[in-house]
């Protein structure tokens, strides 16, 4: 065989073996996609049969969707919601104030959506906006962003008492990934849509809002309404543990005994060990607070 053949035929074969790689590569992650699937719906399936608790006991909830941009909030949500009944939950996720709302008392605006017996609300970003957000980027005044935290724990323990029940979720992400994910968005055109300019100025002000996310923690956690920190670095996991964490909220009937609703460690923390996470990680920042 010549030379120029052989060195042909090396060649071609080094093509075949990269493109048996790479179905295999594609083989085993379409098998995980699949799996996760899987995985995902024996705990949706329980979220119907929450949900009819609800209806059938009459039960008002409000579950808050709070975290960075690119946290996952949007996609745990849908996987939440995803087979439960369209005629008793709604999920709300607010845009700008009209300029009739900027006059009406700050808490109106989502007053409106609240839940009627057998219905459950989710909150795509809440109230809590005026914790983080605006005061970030100058939305508010330091007065309103000071009298939102003075008042919005005696709001919730309000709402409490009208018997609904309130699930309020932190979903905490890595700088790091955080970027990553706005990359994907960027070059994704299918994505591309989520990605606005307060998304691109997320990564300047990072250290903004860690220190507007520990405040608010310190101020705005209570027993009527705790906040429940997930670590959505992963989101498949993150998915699964925010519904363990819902579900275990409730004695709802016909419980699938079969399956585990005990957390897998290091997804949902407590707060006081997402706190101490960013003490350690930015003294700087928070080593006197």
């Amino acid at each position: 065989m010549q030379e120029n053949e052989l060195k042909l035929l090396r060649e071609r074969i080094r093509i075949l073996e990269k493109e048996k790689e790479e179905i295999r590569e594609k083989s085993a992650e379409a098998i995980k996609i699949v799996d996760q699937i899987k995985a995902l719906e024996f705990y949706q399936a329980e979220m119907i049969k929450l949900q009819q608790h609800i209806e059938k006991h009459g039960k008002k909830l409000i579950i808050v969707f709070e975290g960075r941009d690119a946290a996952g909030k949007g996609s745990l949500i849908g996987t939440v919601s995803r087979y439960m009944n369209p005629k008793h939950y709604r999920i709300v996720a607010l845009g700008k104030p009209t300029t009739e709302q900027t006059t009406q008392w700050y808490y109106q605006k989502y007053v409106e959506h609240f839940p009627s017996a057998g219905e459950i609300i989710l909150f795509d970003r809440s109230w809590y906006n005026r914790a983080m957000v605006e005061p970030v980027f100058g939305f508010c005044t330091k007065e309103e962003y000071q009298l939102f935290m003075n008042d919005v724990t005696g709001f919730e323990r309000s709402v409490s008492r009208q018997g609904v029940i309130l699930i309020k979720l932190y979903l905490s992400v890595k700088k790091s990934v955080q970027s990553e994910r706005f990359e994907q968005r960027r070059v994704d055109p299918l994505r591309q849509w989520k990605l606005s300019e307060v998304d691109l100025q997320a990564q300047e002000l990072w250290d903004e809002f860690s220190k507007m996310k520990y405040k608010m923690f310190q101020k705005t956690d209570h027993k009527h309404a705790p906040w429940h920190v997930i670590r959505s670095n992963d989101k498949h996991k993150a998915r699964i543990e925010a519904m363990k964490l819902i579900l275990n909220h409730f004695d709802y009937e016909n419980r699938n005994k079969a399956l585990s609703f005990d957390y897998e460690p290091g997804i949902i923390v407590s707060l006081e060990d997402e706190m101490q996470m960013m003490r350690d990680t930015r003294p700087d920042l928070f080593g006197n607070s």
